[in-house]
């Protein structure tokens, strides 16, 4: 099999048009109005990157992606098409698939812990304001210096909580922390837990190794994540993503420019992932968009108009795939506009137009060439996919599942001992000391409480005063405010 060029398809001329597979981690884009056919598009791109080994990463926002795991059947106007792009070999055959699922319902549970997520992500999450991110932070250096795992929403309430109750301790070495920033940051924790939170935070974490996988014949395997629940609330559905992203970045070593990408990952709705960004988010997107296909990962962005992402980052695109767009609104003739304007002329096409008129599966595709620069703009008939299009049934759902190469390693959930459980654990060593000085009442701990020891280091100050706030206010906001809502929320 040659693995140099992808078809995507065939010009006016039935002349074919190939993706370089070295030019795949450059990016790319889907874009068109709804019905135009960029589902299809990303169906036929995934498949033809499994079938020269490349793994791809996609969510599946309306559920049509999991007919991915099933051959297609003959039709008619399949055939014509075949034809027409002059296809010499179009068996019909299912790819190798793996469905995730964050909330563990129709795939695998897809996990992650706080510590993993971070407090930049997790405060985008939150939609915390700058006071409240910095308290984020702050929650974060003191975990690393005590030592404190922060695994699972509950671990990070509790030390939210100990903050709270001894900013003064903590205030000459991190910054002010104001009960009333705690707060409303508790509340917000709160909102995301009982909006799935408490599935998704938490062990065993994903192991990134488990997308970059290979069935036995060589093929990707398509890693397909049910979006359907997760994109009731779309901000979590963007930041999920964004993390998976960095996560790539940052496990991946460098390969420079690969005959074809290790990761192929599509980012449907993308505009999800940018609408409402802080400006320090979207910086930190447009970084990793940047220098992660040096890791090898090519990510293809899918939206309704190329006007949905941010010019920093549609700069980066190399590979463009414009389906139809509708001019209703003055507005949408704008977008029109630039969308035309974005691509490389080709005297023989009048982009603007075209993109109006259009048919379902046809697009205005512009590839990077063997050089890296962008290829005149093409007419293009997209391919068909070789798989089935739309949804598979439940039942065959269900035994894809159960096949799946990673069936039994995310399945039940671990919880470990973390800061949670040490603040408990603390708590009982606090008691049991106390009810030692009570007996003997030595000199040396009358010395002590007369005021009588040295200025204390934090972390000296953290745990003595952690231990007396778990025994008293911690104590009581654990057993009421955690165990109340999270536990009671499972």
């Amino acid at each position: 099999m040659d693995t140099s060029t992808i078809l995507l398809g065939a010009n006016t001329h039935s002349k074919q048009v190939h993706l370089y597979s070295r030019m795949a981690n450059r990016h790319g884009l889907i874009a068109g109005a709804t019905g135009t056919g960029k589902t299809v598009t990303l169906q036929v791109l995934a498949e033809h990157f499994s079938n020269i080994g490349v793994p791809v990463f996609t969510a599946d926002v309306k559920g049509d992606l999991s007919g991915l795991s099933a051959a297609g059947k003959p039709h008619p106007k399949i055939q014509e098409r075949i034809d027409k792009i002059k296809i010499k070999d179009h068996s019909l055959e299912a790819s190798p698939t793996v469905f995730w699922d964050v909330f563990g319902i129709s795939g695998h549970p897809i996990r992650t812990t706080i510590t993993e997520m971070g407090p930049v992500l997790l405060s985008n999450l939150l939609e915390l304001n700058e006071t409240q991110e910095g308290i984020m932070h702050i929650a974060f250096s003191i975990a690393d210096d005590e030592g404190l795992l922060l695994l699972d929403i509950k671990d990070l309430r509790a030390l939210l909580n100990w903050m709270a109750d001894n900013s003064k301790e903590i205030k000459s070495n991190y910054g002010n922390v104001s009960s009333s920033s705690v707060g409303a940051i508790q509340r917000r924790l709160h909102v995301l837990n009982e909006s799935g939170g408490d599935v998704f935070f938490g062990e065993p974490a994903l192991d990134i190794r488990d997308l970059l996988r290979t069935d036995l014949s060589g093929r990707g395997v398509i890693n397909i994540l049910d979006g359907k629940k997760l994109m009731l609330n779309p901000r979590i559905y963007a930041t999920f993503l964004l993390w998976l992203l960095s996560e790539l970045f940052e496990e991946l070593d460098e390969v420079g420019d690969p005959e074809k990408p290790r990761l192929v990952f599509f980012f449907d709705e993308a505009h999800l992932l940018f609408d409402g960004a802080p400006k320090a988010l979207l910086q930190r997107i447009e970084q990793v968009v940047r220098l992660i296909r040096s890791k090898g990962v090519g990510i293809y962005f899918v939206t309704q108009n190329p006007a949905d992402i941010p010019d920093d980052v549609l700069g980066q695109l190399g590979n463009r795939i414009q389906h139809a767009l509708r001019a209703y609104t003055p507005k949408d003739q704008k977008g029109i506009k630039a969308a035309a304007d974005s691509f490389r002329p080709n005297p023989a096409i009048d982009i603007k137009r075209a993109i109006t008129e259009m048919g379902i599966g046809e697009a205005l595709i512009s590839v990077l060439d063997e050089k890296g620069k962008p290829t005149p703009v093409e007419m293009t008939l997209i391919c068909p996919p070789r798989s089935r299009i739309g949804p598979l049934t439940a039942d065959e759902k269900k035994v894809c599942i159960q096949r799946s190469p990673v069936a039994g390693k995310y399945d039940v959930g671990v919880d470990r001992e973390s800061a949670y459980e040490l603040l408990i654990k603390r708590e009982a060593e606090l008691e049991k000391r106390e009810a030692n000085e009570v007996q003997l009442e030595t000199k040396e701990t009358k010395q002590r409480k007369s005021g009588g020891s040295k200025r204390q280091g934090v972390g000296e100050a953290f745990l003595k005063s952690m231990l007396r706030a778990v025994g008293s206010t911690l104590g009581r906001k654990i057993m009421r405010g955690v165990l109340g809502s999270i536990m009671g929320g499972r």
